[in-house]
């Protein structure tokens, strides 16, 4: 590895670093935000604006990238970010902070999936480039772990617009380095813009999204305006498909799917995000509400540093283990952890929940964070890696969104079933239920509920979160089925196969 693409490498686990920590840093913040420029009942928006922002982009960022290069993608999403960045520090009102934070979330669209396809076409040595992303994999991980302390700090020893600017340096010398360091060749073929489906495939995210953000929280599933957002994500998603198969050079080539890595995978990829974020919302509150821990992030600390080592390791066995080997382990691995947080209980001891999260992060979640990417890689043309590795990055965070919002009505509706079978009981007015159903009352209470009240709620909570991830163990075992059909070959076999086939392409074309 020469001197330019270690500074490559910097410059990209930088621009990594600064995208995945942005949101773990924000969340630990917000108390400080609503507190300076108000905005409670908006703040969800500072979340979901750049969710929606990032995911929505990652397709077309990808195929752009395809196009246009790796350089100048990757280049104009760090500036974006940094604009956003810069913007969300200077913000006067929440409604500047959420717009802030969509121009942030349309630069970190390109960021992570340009990060790995710049490193399929810097290191074609199949082994190297295996553990090159197992290690950029694990900066995810880490970011998830030091993304909470270090914004807690920065909001109270600094100021919460410090957690915006703090990435103002870090994405000048990424930007900096990319500009000097990294050289690619430029196609001279005039470029040729799916202008429909990029519009398309943007709306249709963006309406699905929302709708299933909503879905039980702003307005009731079956409310017009959920089944309009969801209709209009069908009547899109529709005229998207039909316009990606007339088109010269769609956003996202159909036919890809007709691969099976590539299709196992992206189903793999959404599951995973699903049982990650449902784990995420529903680990802290079960520590503070049920077990009465006072730091939120106890649970979650083990687990997504397991994540970091989890990745790293896979990336390193993938050039010696098979795709399917490692998916397969690390689904049985979702499936067993997801059976034992159905059962969780409050007389758990604090060393086993930590041993289940480390197995969680470690076998479950983990290893999909690398192999993913490289399983993809290697099974597809060059031309398309932009494009494939932004799936990856796209389904996830659908399933996080489906996750998270799907245990939330399962928990909401459960927890409400059981309020009501005891209120009578326990002489709970019934006008008094949903104010309990608000689990910030065993959080938060001080002492203004009784003892009775207090365990009731406790017990009502535990069980109520215990059928909730009865959602992560059904993903467990759809991507267990997806991992069986991605069939037997490893990164290094497959990866060689697609380069000798190149250069035998190549080599035809001269003889003609």
């Amino acid at each position: 590895m020469n001197g330019k693409n270690k500074l490559v490498l910097l410059a990209m686990a930088l621009g990594i670093l600064m995208a995945s920590l942005d949101n773990t840093i924000t969340s630990a913040a917000i108390n400080a935000v609503i507190e300076d420029i108000g905005g409670f009942d908006r703040v969800s928006w500072v979340f979901t604006a750049y969710v929606l922002a990032s995911t929505s982009t990652m397709l077309v960022f990808g195929k752009m990238s395809d196009i246009f290069g790796r350089k100048l993608l990757y280049l104009i999403g760090i500036a974006l970010f940094l604009t956003g960045s810069i913007l969300c520090g200077f913000s006067q009102n929440i409604d500047q902070l959420i717009w802030s934070r969509v121009l942030q979330g349309i630069g970190a669209g390109s960021l992570m999936p340009i990060s790995f396809t710049i490193i399929f076409s810097l290191f074609p040595d199949p082994k190297e480039a295996s553990k090159l992303t197992g290690v950029f994999a694990g900066i995810f991980g880490l970011s998830s772990v030091a993304g909470p302390q270090l914004g807690t700090w920065i909001s109270s020893s600094l100021d919460w617009r410090w957690c915006f600017f703090v990435n103002i340096p870090v994405g000048i010398l990424a930007f900096v380095i990319l500009l000097f360091a990294l050289k690619e060749s430029r196609s001279q073929v005039r470029p040729k813009i799916d202008y429909f489906g990029t519009v398309f495939v943007i709306i249709t995210t963006v309406s699905f999204m929302l709708g299933v953000e909503w879905g039980g929280k702003e307005y009731a599933w079956g409310s017009w305006q959920i089944i309009g957002l969801f209709a209009l994500s069908v009547v899109f998603g529709i005229a998207f498909i039909i316009t990606e198969k007339r088109v010269a050079e769609p956003i996202l080539p159909l036919h890809l799917f007709k691969n099976k890595v590539v299709r196992g995978t992206s189903i793999m990829c959404l599951c995973q995000g699903a049982i990650l974020f449902a784990s995420i919302t529903y680990l802290p509150i079960f520590a503070v509400a049920v077990l009465g821990k006072t730091n939120s992030n106890s649970l979650l600390t083990p687990m997504m540093f397991s994540v970091m080592v989890g990745a790293s390791v896979a990336g390193i066995l993938q050039s010696k283990v098979s795709f399917r080997t490692l998916s397969t382990i690390s689904m049985v691995s979702a499936i067993g952890s997801s059976i034992a947080l159905t059962m969780l209980s409050h007389t758990a001891s604090w060393a086993t929940i930590t041993i289940l999260m480390i197995i969680l992060g470690f076998f479950a979640l983990g290893p999909l964070m690398s192999t993913a990417q490289n399983a993809i890689a290697a099974n597809v043309d060059s031309r398309y890696l932009g494009i494939t590795s932004s799936i990856i990055g796209f389904w996830r965070n659908i399933g996080g969104v489906l996750g998270a919002s799907i245990t939330a009505t399962i928990v909401n509706n459960q927890l409400q079933h059981k309020l009501q079978d005891g209120a009578t009981k326990l002489g709970i007015p019934a006008d008094k239920i949903d104010q309990l159903a608000n689990p910030e009352i065993l959080m938060h209470s001080g002492g203004q509920v009784s003892p009775q009240i207090q365990q009731f709620l406790r017990d009502a909570l535990e069980l109520a979160i215990n059928n909730g991830f009865y959602l992560a163990l059904v993903f467990s075992i759809i991507g267990l089925l997806a991992a069986i059909s991605v069939g037997k070959g490893n990164f290094v076999e497959a990866r060689f196969k697609k380069q000798n086939e190149a250069a035998l392409a190549t080599a035809t074309n001269k003889d003609e």
